[in-house]
C-alpha cells in the first residue's frame, strides 16, 4: 500500500496555468486518497502548487531541501516536517527513503535528474517503487520519444520501458498508484546486458 509520494516537479511560478491546475489535482487527489507527500521543500512553482493542495485538504506534507537553498529563503514553513540536506544527492536520498512512489510533473534539469536516478535504481533492482510520469501538456512526449530509442538502439534492455508508467492526467497518475502491485525484479545480468 503506498502511504507517502514523492513528488518532483518545477519550482518556476511562470508557467502555463495549466500545469499548475494539473498540480493542484494530483494534490487534491492524493489527499482524497490519503497519500501523504514528499517533495523539494519549496514555496514555488508545481511543486509548492501540489503540496499546498496536499495539506489545505487534510494531508500531510515533508520538505526535503538542500542547505544551499534553504539559505536562498525558498522554502515553506507549511510542512509538517523538513529536512535540510548537505547536498543536492543526500537530497535525494532522503526524498527515497521517506516515500513509497514517486511521480514525476513537468519540470527542469533537476526533475529530469531526479526521475532518470530512480529509473535506474529500479532498473538495478534498489526498489520496486511505482515511477509515473504526468505528462501534462504532452510536455514530456521529446522524452519519452529518446527514452524509446534509448530502448530500440539497444543502449538498454527491453524490459526498461515497463520501470515507469505515463499518466497524461492526474487521475490516471493516482489510479495507477492505488492498483500498483509491486514485482520482485530478479534482476540479472542478461537483464541489463543483453537485448
Amino acid at each position: 500500500m503506498i502511504n507517502t509520494v514523492c513528488v518532483f516537479a518545477s519550482s518556476c511560478n511562470y508557467l502555463d496555468e495549466s500545469y499548475y491546475t494539473d498540480a493542484k489535482e494530483l494534490g487534491r487527489l492524493l489527499a482524497e486518497n490519503e497519500m501523504d507527500m514528499v517533495y523539494g521543500g519549496s514555496c514555488l512553482g508545481l511543486m509548492w502548487a501540489c503540496a499546498q493542495e496536499v495539506k489545505n485538504l487534510g494531508g500531510r506534507i515533508t520538505g526535503v531541501m538542500p542547505e544551499k537553498l534553504r539559505e536562498m529563503d525558498v522554502f515553506s514553513d507549511y510542512c509538517d516536517e523538513f529536512f535540510v540536506t548537505p547536498c543536492m544527492r543526500s537530497r535525494k536520498a532522503k526524498m527515497d527513503e521517506l516515500s513509497d512512489a514517486l511521480i514525476a510533473l513537468p519540470g527542469g534539469f533537476g526533475t529530469l535528474e531526479e526521475l532518470s536516478e530512480m529509473i535506474v535504481q529500479k532498473q538495478l533492482g534498489y526498489n520496486q517503487k511505482a515511477i509515473v510520469i504526468l505528462n501534462t501538456n504532452g510536455f514530456y512526449d521529446n522524452l519519452l520519444r529518446f527514452f524509446d530509442d534509448i530502448i530500440d538502439k539497444k543502449f538498454a534492455n527491453k524490459k526498461a520501458g515497463k520501470l515507469y508508467f505515463v499518466a497524461d492526467t492526474p487521475f490516471e497518475a493516482v489510479e495507477y498508484l492505488k492498483n500498483y502491485e509491486p514485482q520482485s525484479l530478479a534482476v540479472t545480468k542478461e537483464d541489463i546486458y543483453t537485448r
